[in-house]
Formats: structure tokens, sequence, C-alpha cells
């Protein structure tokens, strides 16, 4: 059963940067696609970051490109998102995602909460 631990959410000024962490265990990370979701109050979820189990093809929504970088450290089994210039429109619930190669997202971590403040 694969486990999913985010780590690094808190408050930020607009601007700022945070770097979020999910560290990913129970079965073999490199073959697992990952992505980072997010959800605002009142919004529906929604896929910021993709990257194949690969470690290529990176996807970003239009609204996080320029700004987000995903990236994953095999060694460790953890997947990182790197967030610069943050919005306070980015301000919501992150979730990292697993999917087995190309299946779709089936495993979730429990959230981090990501707040900027403006």
């Amino acid at each position: 059963q694969v486990q999913l631990v985010e780590s690094g959410g808190g408050l930020v000024q607009a601007g700022g940067s945070l770097r979020l962490a999910c560290a990913f265990s129970g079965r073999t990370f490199s073959s697992y696609r990952m992505g980072w979701f997010r959800q605002a109050p009142g919004k529906e979820r929604e896929l910021v970051a993709g990257l194949s189990y690969t470690g290529g093809n990176p996807y970003y929504a239009d609204s996080v490109k320029g700004r987000f970088t995903i990236s994953r450290d095999s060694a460790k089994s953890t997947v990182y998102l790197q967030m610069n210039s943050l919005k306070p429109e980015d301000t919501a619930n992150y979730y990292c995602a697993a999917a087995l190669r190309v299946q779709k997202y089936e495993y979730w971590g429990q959230g981090t909460q990501v707040t900027v403040s403006s």
C-alpha cells in the first residue's frame, strides 16, 4: 500500500517562496507518476503539477507556469514542489498524489495548507 506524507506548507507573504515535500513509501517509487493538486475553499481540486514515473514530461497548470517547479529524488523517494513568486490566489490545501505508471491518480496524502497573505 502506497503511503504519502506531505510537509512544508505554511504562511508566507505574497512574492515569497515555499517548498513542499512528499515522502513516498510502500511500493517502488520509480514506478509511480507523481502529482501535486490543490483545493481552495469552495473550489474543485485541480492538478497543479505532475511528473511522469520516468522523471520527464513535467506538467504545469497555466496558473503556475514559470513560478512552480516539480521534481523527484529517487534516492529519497520524495517529490518536491518548489513554489516561487507566490500569490494570494495560490492559497489552498495542497495534496500529493501517486499513480502507477499511466493509470489514474489513486493514492493521496493528507494535505498541507499553504496560505499566502497580501
